[in-house]
């Protein structure tokens, strides 16, 4: 056998490899979707579950299964997989390990943008919340984007998270500041700033289901040009590639996923931090395997914060955003002193 064919054989092998660790990962984002229906603090039984589908009564367990616990894992499902993709792309377009929605400043500009729209308008709907959502993430992309490329050696990944952090810290300031002076804003939208899937019902998810869906298939077409992105830029531009278009359908789908996640669940960390780096550590650099792979991880992963967010103090419950830092800050500490290490 010569040389390219072995290249060849362990090719195909290493592929189908990952198509298993894929359909495996499927399996198990089924099994976590089960979990979140099943378990509540309403005690239901798994026949009352399989009836609602299947033979729906309007009964108190129905009702519960299929307007309250349905949507709101839906809702988990999609926003731990948008997040989580949407912070590989921008490790990879940035070359830093510390890129993601909420390092760089995208969920705290969203959530700007929400407090000062509420704080005008007076409007508390989360439909008028996704539009403020959008509008912040993009600001704060190009704003962020900006300042990194104004420090010494231009875009490198130490200036964008230096423009990041300082970025988050001011929009946060005021944010805070808005916050106090406006007990109304505050009153209306505290629960939506700790991050939470709950209270979300289906329409306000099929609202920002096309966003969502138009992000992670841009994301996708857009994988092998990433890959070769990521190793550098004259590396893309020597290989053909249009760096400056792919950058920019790269931030449209970032800021599709992040602003639609922030504006149905609010500003939740961490999952596009951390996710990634899980990722590469089992399919390589590759992001046409990074990105599907992040999908899968990150929805099980915010539906399994989700349910433990459920169960962990019943009756009450804990915000989605207050238990993934609970997940994220071990690994993000881990992360820093391997950077500096390095």
């Amino acid at each position: 056998m010569t040389a390219s064919q072995r290249y060849n054989t362990n090719k195909t092998g290493t592929g189908l490899l990952l198509a298993a660790g894929l359909l495996l990962g499927i399996l198990v984002l089924g099994l976590s979707l089960i979990a979140s229906i099943t378990w509540g603090a309403a005690d239901i039984a798994f026949s009352d579950i399989y009836q609602a589908f299947t033979a729906f009564d309007g009964s108190t367990n129905h009702l519960i299964i299929r307007t309250v616990r349905l949507p709101r894992s839906l809702i988990a499902m999609l926003v731990g997989a948008s997040l989580a993709v949407a912070g590989a792309i921008m490790q990879g377009l940035t070359r830093n390990p510390l890129a993601s929605p909420g390092i760089l400043g995208i969920n705290a500009g969203a959530a700007f943008a929400v407090v000062v729209g509420t704080f005008i308008s007076g409007s508390s709907s989360l439909t008028t919340y996704a539009w403020y959502a959008f509008a912040g993430a993009a600001i704060s992309a190009i704003a962020v984007y900006f300042l990194g490329s104004l420090g010494r050696g231009g875009l490198t990944p130490f200036n964008l998270t230096i423009a990041g952090a300082a970025l988050t810290a001011f929009i946060s300031s005021i944010t805070s500041g808005i916050l106090i002076l406006s007990q109304r804003t505050l009153e209306e939208i505290r629960f939506w700033l700790a991050g939470s899937v709950a209270g979300r019902d289906i329409n306000l998810l099929l609202q920002v289901l096309p966003y969502i869906c138009v992000g992670l298939v841009l994301a996708i077409a857009l994988s092998r040009q990433i890959t070769i992105l990521s190793l550098g830029e004259d590396t893309a531009r020597s290989l053909g590639q249009s760096t400056a278009l792919i950058k920019i359908l790269a931030a449209i789908s970032i800021i599709l996923l992040a602003g639609a996640s922030v504006a149905i669940a609010g500003p939740i960390g961490f999952v596009g931090l951390i996710v990634p780096h899980i990722v590469r550590l089992i399919v390589g650099v590759d992001y046409r395997w990074i990105l599907p792979y992040s999908a899968i991880l990150g929805a099980i992963m915010m539906l399994i914060a989700d349910l433990a967010g459920r169960l962990v103090i019943q009756p009450s419950e804990l915000p989605v955003g207050l238990v993934m830092p609970l997940i994220g800050a071990p690994f993000f500490i881990y992360l820093i002193r391997w950077k500096m290490k390095r």
